[in-house]
Parts: structure tokens; sequence; C-alpha cells
């Protein structure tokens, strides 16, 4: 796949979407005004961004659970690296919420005074993988590949936006200590969504009622986001023409498991040994298929 480097730009060894990357922040990572009470929501590609962007939304902002303001998500809890709607993060009133898929090497030197709140999502790297692999073929901005199997050689030279899976959640997760961090699982919150948000709550120190902890649950299950137009991104792709014949939906199944319908035993088996040669000193809980 020589012509990936049409679709990737590689900034100290990490790899942005080229066309939407804003250089300017990344290259003064330094000098990007941080507050104390910023959060950020960190993910490798495909790993639950849109909706933790989502679940965010609904507990810091009203306006957003009750449905009385028409605020996309990518507009709360905006990207920091490709600032997509070149908002001026500088007026964002306080609590801000940034997404990112930056890693660790590359965040703001002042993430390390662990006031700024990092909530790390991470998912099982063969939906990751799958998902991905459905994700390239529908939008334009990012080379599609034929076969899974192409893709997965691709995915794991890390030859893709977010880099090498592995190098991701390693890096973040061997440096942990260094950050105010909590990790959490996409299939966790699959299982248990309101025992999910209220761990975020009381990391994120929000303190909601009952009632708007029902709002929040409700309306953060995959099914309501999907068809909620604020979190699902389909705007954005229907206006820009963003997705290979306009097909195809950003959200798209949500499901934990979907790999298994995708990879042979033997990509399976391979995947396998390259996850326990990477993965063998990280003791982070690993759910490969919901009825675990």
């Amino acid at each position: 796949m020589d012509n990936q480097d049409e679709y990737l730009l590689n900034f100290r060894g990490y790899n942005f979407e080229k066309t939407l990357v804003k250089m300017n922040i990344v290259e003064n990572m330094d000098d990007q005004e941080i507050r104390d009470d910023d959060v950020f929501i960190v993910t490798y590609p495909k790993s639950g961004t849109i909706w933790t962007q989502q679940i965010l939304s609904l507990i810091y902002f009203e306006g957003h659970r009750n449905n009385t303001e028409n605020i996309q998500t990518i507009d709360r809890a905006p990207f920091f690296e490709y600032n997509n709607h070149n908002v001026d993060f500088a007026k964002i009133p306080s609590p801000r919420i940034f997404s990112t898929h930056l890693p660790y090497y590359l965040v703001p030197k002042v993430f390390k005074n662990k006031k700024v709140k990092i909530l790390y999502i991470y998912r099982n790297p063969k939906d990751v993988l799958t998902s991905y692999f459905h994700y390239s073929n529908l939008m334009v901005i990012l080379e599609a590949s034929n076969t899974i199997e192409t893709f997965m050689q691709t995915f794991l030279d890390g030859r893709v936006v977010g880099s090498n899976w592995f190098d991701h959640i390693r890096g973040w997760y061997e440096h942990r200590h260094d950050f105010n961090i909590m990790f959490m699982s996409y299939e966790d919150m699959k299982k248990d969504l309101r025992g999910s948000v209220l761990k975020i709550c009381s990391f994120l120190e929000k303190e909601l009622s009952e009632e708007d902890m029902d709002a929040v649950v409700r309306q953060a299950t995959f099914q309501n986001m999907k068809s909620d137009p604020r979190a699902n991104y389909d705007y954005n792709q229907k206006v820009k023409n963003w997705t290979r014949n306009n097909q195809g939906t950003f959200l798209r199944k949500g499901t934990v498991g979907d790999w298994k319908h995708h990879l042979t035993v033997d990509q399976n088996e391979r995947f396998d040994r390259i996850f326990n040669r990477n993965m063998k000193n990280i003791p982070l809980k690993f759910i490969w298929d919901i009825n675990e």
C-alpha cells in the first residue's frame, strides 16, 4: 500500500490524517492554552470516541440532556489536533472537553501537572480492526482496502491514522503515573452503561441527580445515539461528501465481537500471537465477546 502517503502525515513517528490535521496546533503543542479543569477524551481511532463525546456532552450540558440546545457533539467535545470546525478554543467556557487520538508523548507537557483529567477509552483491537476496515472503505479521506487481510497487515504495521494500536495503548498505560488518567473499556461501557457513567462522573467529580443520570444513560445507548443527529456526524458526511458514493453511516454497529464475522481462524490466531507478545505486561482487561 504505497499510496498511504497520500492520506497520512507523519510527525514525530505518529500518523495524522493529512487533509484534516492542524499542524500549527501539533507543532506548537506546549504553547497551547490548557486549563486545569480541561477534560480530554483520549482514544485510538474506532474505539468509542463519538460515544464518549455524547456521554460527556450529556453529563456536562443540561441543554444537551433535555434537548433544548441543538449543538453537535463534535462542537461540544472538539478534536484537539484536528479542530474540524476551526473553533477558537480560548473562547470556549470552562470546563472544556476535548477529544484526541494523540499518543502520550505528543500531548502538551502541562498535562503532567496532573490537573487535566484524561479519560482513556480502549476497545478490543480485533473489533477496532474490523470497524476501521469498514470505516476506511467508507471515507474518502482514508485509503480503501480490498480485503480484511490487506487491511490487517496495514493496521498491524501502524500504517493508518493513529499509527500502531499497541504503541498507543501501551504508551498511555506505561506512563499513566505521569497523568491524571482513568482507563475504561468500551466493552464494559456496553455491558454496564449506568455503572460506567457513574464511574466517569466520579472521576470527573460531577454529581448528577438520579433524574439526570437516567436521562444520560437513556440517551447514551448506542441505538438512541445513532438516531441523534447531534451525535452521529451524519450532517458532516452529507454536506462535505466525506463518504464514497455518499453511502454508509459513521456509527455502524457498535457491537462487541463483530470481528468473529470477519477474521478467519488463521487470521485470528496470528492476531492473538501478536497481541500476546505485545501486551504481556499490560494488565488491562480485554473483553472479546459480549457473552464473556
